[in-house]
This record gives C-alpha cells, structure tokens and sequence, in this order.
C-alpha cells in the first residue's frame, strides 16, 4: 500500500481541466429534475411524500425530487441495519478498508461529476466543489489506513506468563446525520468512518443536497459494499432524524450542523429508553464564530487576504469561516480599508461561471436569516461593503464588511453562517486575545503576526480546536489538520485525524495465562 497523501486539487488555468469540467457540467445538466429513492437494505423505496432539491444559483431549476421517509420506514432501515452488522463486523477489517479504498478509485475517476453536482445542488464553485470532491477522496484512503492500523497488534506492557492483546471492536448502528455545506465530503467521512470501524449506519443527509448523497449510494454499491451497511433514509430531521436519535438501538449518533440541533441531539441520546443497554455516544460538530487577530507587526497584505478568503470562501457557510477580524489599533484602519476594497472587487454569482468569488447561499432559510443579521448589523457597526442582496435568480448576498463593531454585539457573538465580517478594534494584543476567547464557540482562529512570543502566547491562550498562524483559517487538510473544536463548537472530534475512528469502536483486551 502507498503512503497516504492528500489529493491534490484541480487546475483551472489549465484549459484542459476547464473543458473536462465543463463536460461533467453538461452531463449533469442533462440528469436534472430524476426522481430519487430511499435507499433500504438494497431496495428502492418511492414515497409520496417528496422534496425538490433546487439549484440556488436558478431557484426556478430542479436538480431532483427525493423520497422523504417517514417513522415506518425509518425503522425498516433501522431493522436492517441491524441485521446487516451481524454480518458485517466479522468482515475484517483489511476487507472493510478495501472496500473505501475501491470507493475513493471510483470518486476519483468520476471527480469533476460528483464536483458539478455539488455546483449545481449546492452553489458551490468550481475550485470550492472541486476541493470538496478531494477531501471525500481523502477521508476514504485516510480511514481505510487508519483501520488497518488499529487492526495490527497494539503496544502494550509486556508481562511473563500472559499473553495479552488489544482489539478495537465495532459498536453497531449509528445514525449519520450530516450538513448540506460540504455535502459530499463530510457525508463521506462521517460515513465511511463509522463503517470501516465495522459498524452500519442509517443516513439522513440534509435536505437541500440530497441528491449529492445519493450518488455517493451509488458508488459504495459499485465499490461492493453489502447492502444494509448504509441505508439511505432522507426525511424531516425532526421526524427521521430524532426517531433515530431516541431508537434504543442506535448505539451512536455522529452529526455535523448548527448548535441548536446538535445540542437538542445530545440532549435526547443522554435520555435512557426502554430497550437501550448502552450510553449512547455523540460525535458532534457544531458550528463556530471564527476570529483572525491581526497583530501590530504583521504582513498587511497578508492580513488582508487572509481575511477575505476565510471570511467570503463559499459566501461563509463554512464553520471555519472568519466572521470575526480582530485588529490591533495601529494597524486597524489600514486593514479595514484594503479588506474594504478588496470585498467591493468580489465577484457574486452564479455557481456554474468559472472565476466567481462568491456564489449563491444554499437556500431560502440561510438566504433569509443572513439578510435579517445584515439588518442587525446596521444597527450594531458601521457598514463598509455590501449589505443586502445581490443581483441573480438565486440566493445571492453581497458580502459585507461591518466596521468598529463591539465584542459582545450580536454579529460578534451568534453564528450568521454567511458572507459577513465584523470588524473589532483591539487595544493590544493582550486585548485581541480575549476578545477572541470571548465566544461560547472554539473552532478556528488565526494570528496574523510576525512577533515570535505573541505567537507563543496564541499557541497557549488562543483557545481553539484548530489555531493558524500567518495563513487563513479555514482549509483543514485531511491527515495534515485534524479538524474539531472546543466548547460549543462540539465535541473535538478531529475529523482526519488519528484519533476519529476511536470514536466509533470500543477497545477489548484479551488476556491469557501461559
């Protein structure tokens, strides 16, 4: 087996990569509007009940209609999950690995495919699905390696007389229940982990990218996964999602999302059920409100992409994104105004157009609630960019750069999930850290500065999961950032990393006398 190492990413300045991408675009487009199943134990189930999946860059496209299922089959897929771990935890687990290696095989041959899908379902652009697509790939030949090597013999003590070994074991069904912003990437590793731990799953992907889950069904049923490892249960996560949650036969739940649902998640697997014989355990990302701190000496220019980048990649709705940027007074005004005209020259619109900087926001809801903390912003700093809606058949938003904005004002503190920065004056570098540990969150920051003793004290105080210096802070490379935060940014899971699949097994020793 080769070492592992990340995919790389796609150039588009190559014109060959631009025509081969815009064939996957086309062929795309010429599968819009199918309907798509629930997917149990291998059989295709059609509901009446549906929802359209729509192209938020042309809200009169439909991208597919998608059986919801309701509390029946959500059991069904349950009951078959079950089944289908008895059998699969004996698989071993070079054999489980073998199966995400062949899938990431397929997913790299389709790559440009599943990214255009990703364009069109959920406005990604063509660098940012691109990316998106390369991260899937990696989260499969990264875990598929990680089980092999906790499947080896583990270090421990040795002891005359006794021969003793530690195997990490499977722990049965879990519900999988992952966001819509990296549709494809954080479905597949949440996924994939939890069933190359040997474990079957039952997965509720969010409902404005369903049909993005849905291919990836289809490529862990060309890569010969059992039928019943995975089952495809789409529906209302208030209905699907918490009938899971509550079952007293899901041993986990591993979910990425907003806050609020995450917490109402943790609060209904801590409640024991009649049935139940385990303490359910949750794997939680829940969101973050991400500060860059720039520091009196510092690269400006650096400062300043670093900001746009994170704070407008994928117009923000990423849980990494900059919403915050923390400046030291002497060099406040000269960032805010290069960060100011740097956002005016952003381009805004439609996802499939190669050499946008910002597309559409995924739907309706985050279209809406983003425009009413604009609204809120008014009032809370001092407009400098942006502020409102942009022009397009979509779900489009100017990004917006708010100025001399207070630490504890509503846009520092809640998670706006769009294309919004605030801006915050700090008085020193003393001052910038504790307005960036002012949050309830700990996801992500960064450190702008050039001073080796404040980047000591950032290592030390800056209080996040996931902490850059000198670069932006969103990018999390599988294997190179183990990816989760602190507070409530979840449960420091470390998506990528070589504790994650620990997560999703329980550790036995077996010891014998000689």
């Amino acid at each position: 087996m080769i070492e592992y190492r990340n995919e790389p990413f796609t150039d588009f300045s190559q014109e060959a990569n631009r025509r081969a991408f815009e064939t996957a675009l086309n062929k795309v487009k010429s599968e819009l509007g199918k309907e798509y199943d629930i997917i149990i134990g291998g059989e295709h189930i059609k509901t009446d009940r549906k929802v359209k999946s729509i192209n938020p860059s042309n809200v009169d496209e439909v991208i597919g209609i998608v059986s919801e299922a309701n509390t029946e089959l959500a059991e069904k897929a349950m009951q078959t999950a079950l089944t289908a771990f008895e059998s699969w935890k004996k698989v071993s687990p070079e054999a489980r690995a073998r199966v995400l290696f062949k899938a990431a095989a397929i997913l790299r041959r389709k790559k440009h495919e599943f990214s255009a899908w990703m364009v069109l379902e959920a406005g990604k652009s063509w660098p940012e699905a691109d990316a998106d697509t390369a991260e899937a790939i990696d989260f499969m030949e990264f875990y598929g390696r990680e089980m092999i090597r906790l499947s080896e013999r583990q270090p421990l003590t040795p002891l005359p007389g006794e021969d003793n070994n530690l195997y990490y074991i499977p722990l049965g069904v879990g519900a999988i229940i992952p966001p819509w912003n990296f549709p494809l990437a954080i479905t597949v590793g949440m996924t994939t982990a939890a069933v190359v731990a040997g474990n079957t799953v039952v997965l509720k992907p969010a409902t404005p990218t369903n049909v993005i889950a849905y291919k990836f069904m289809e490529i862990l049923k060309e890569a010969g996964l059992p039928d019943g490892v995975v089952n495809y249960v789409p529906g209302p996560g208030r209905e699907v999602g918490e009938y899971f949650v509550t079952h007293p036969k899901t041993r986990f739940i591993s979910f990425t999302g907003s806050r609020e649902v995450g917490l109402r998640i943790n609060e209904l697997a801590a409640k024991t059920v009649p049935g139940q014989k385990w303490i359910k355990r949750v794997v939680a990302e829940m969101g973050g409100k991400d500060s860059i701190v720039v520091d009196s000496d510092c690269d400006i220019d650096l400062a300043v992409d670093s900001i746009v980048k994170s704070a407008f990649g994928f117009s923000g709705q990423k849980c990494s994104a900059c919403s915050r940027a923390i400046i030291h007074q002497d060099v406040y005004d000269e960032v805010l105004e290069k960060v100011v005209a740097k956002t005016k020259e952003l381009n805004v619109g439609e996802a499939q157009t190669l050499g946008i900087d910002l597309g559409p926001v995924v739907d309706d809801k985050a279209y809406n609630k983003i425009l009413e903390y604009i609204e809120i912003g008014k009032q809370e700093g001092r407009l400098m960019a942006g502020g409102g809606k942009a022009e397009g058949n979509g779900y489009f938003i100017q990004p917006t750069v708010f100025a001399d904005v207070a630490p504890d004002a509503r846009i520092a503190q809640e998670e706006i999930f769009g294309p919004v920065v605030a801006f915050i004056k700090a008085k020193d570098f003393e001052d910038a850290l504790a307005i960036a540990n002012n949050t309830d969150y700990g996801l992500t920051g960064a450190v702008i500065s050039r001073n080796r003793m404040h980047l000591e004290r950032a290592r030390e105080e800056f209080f996040v999961g996931n902490l850059y210096f000198n670069r932006k802070c969103t990018g999390a490379l599988v294997g190179v950032h183990p990816f989760g935060g602190f507070n409530m940014s979840g449960t420091d899971s470390k998506a990528g990393g070589r504790d994650y699949l620990l997560l999703f097994t329980q550790a036995k020793l077996v010891s014998e006398a000689l």
